[in-house]
């Protein structure tokens, strides 16, 4: 099989997924009273005040299929209902905030991803070394920090003692130049639309806000990174084919780099791409120790205020996240590893 019938065969394979999402989200809809379920359907706080009107028009007392593709036809022409947390509708809602936690994930997955290789290959190639111990041991320590006490801890330090990194997305400054109109917004990324707008200091600003909360998501998220890599190193360099490679003279450079990384990669694939969709989900507790208004805090909010169509509506947004993600891991499998696309 060529790669772009595999790509065909795994874009098709995400409509039954996207579908089983959706009966998932819509079950749990089941459970709540038709008045609670109106509010699925509405687009602004006066609607709510029409409760009766709402029920009727969407079916919401009829039987369970009828209300399902009601349901879905507003799903997919953008309407997830009205979030009293936010006091917007729950689509405006995820993304005004997906901005903020998106482009701190921007900064901590690569990081996180290629460090956690490169320090899982070193770990693996010197095997029951000192650098091995210092490596596993640093994992098994960022592993277990928990990331409220860290992030309070890089706040004590470098912001209250040392006046730099603070908290949130931009200073109070940078904050006012974005919101005189002289700030042309692009992205809502404030990293990317400070270049696009020649306004380098912006950039700056962001950079110094994002510093602290990347290394709590570093640290902490690195050990999978690199006990996975290790072992799959480890496995790859006890394959008959790097023997092999080795005893045609290849330079141990070229064994490992070009061999045993290449085979060792596929399960790190996988963890990073659940990795990635995972952050994007939203980092609850570091948002809310950098006071970070992205896309975690406002689903963990929404689900402590009993809003029933944001909590629903960001269970649905994870959804898509790891569905894309799935898909994307599966792109990469299928460059890494052209054996998979053929099977």
């Amino acid at each position: 099989m060529g790669l772009r019938a595999y790509i065909i065969r795994r874009t098709l394979l995400i409509i039954p997924t996207l579908l089983g999402v959706t009966l998932l989200t819509f079950a749990v809809t089941q459970f709540f009273s038709p008045d609670q379920r109106a509010a699925l359907f509405v687009r602004s706080d006066k609607q709510l005040e029409k409760m009766d009107l709402i029920i009727e028009a969407y079916h919401l007392n009829d039987p369970a299929y009828i209300q399902y593709f009601t349901w879905l036809k507003e799903v997919f022409t953008g309407n997830l209902g009205y979030s009293a947390t936010a006091k917007s509708t729950v689509v405006n809602a995820i993304l005004m905030r997906v901005p903020a936690t998106a482009e701190l994930v921007m900064f901590s997955i690569p990081i996180t991803v290629l460090l956690g290789i490169y320090l899982g290959v070193k770990s693996a190639v010197h095997r029951d070394t000192v650098i091995d111990h210092i490596t596993r041991s640093m994992s098994i320590i960022g592993w277990s920090l928990p990331s409220f006490w860290l992030g309070i801890i890089l706040l004590s330090v470098f912001y209250v003692q040392l006046g730099l990194f603070p908290p949130e997305r931009l200073g109070t400054r940078a904050e006012s130049f974005i919101m005189s109109g002289q700030f042309i917004r692009y992205t809502n990324l404030n990293t990317i639309d400070g270049l696009l707008n020649g306004q380098l200091w912006i950039t700056w600003d962001a950079l110094q806000h994002i510093v602290l909360p990347s290394i709590v998501l570093v640290t902490i998220q690195i050990a999978l990174i690199v006990r996975v890599m290790r072992s799959s190193m480890l496995e790859a360099l006890s394959k008959g084919y790097i023997t092999a490679a080795r005893a045609k003279g290849l330079s141990k450079n070229e064994v490992i780099n070009k061999h045993a990384r290449r085979n060792a990669l596929i399960p790190v694939i996988t963890l990073s791409g659940l990795l990635a969709a995972g952050m994007l989900n939203g980092v609850v507790i570091t948002e809310t120790i950098f006071n970070i208004n992205g896309i975690g805090r406002f689903g963990a909010r929404a689900a402590l205020s009993l809003d029933i169509p944001a909590t629903l509506g960001f269970a649905f947004f994870s959804g898509l996240l790891f569905i894309t993600a799935n898909f994307l891991v599966d792109l990469l499998y299928a460059y890494t590893d052209p054996r998979i696309r053929l099977g």
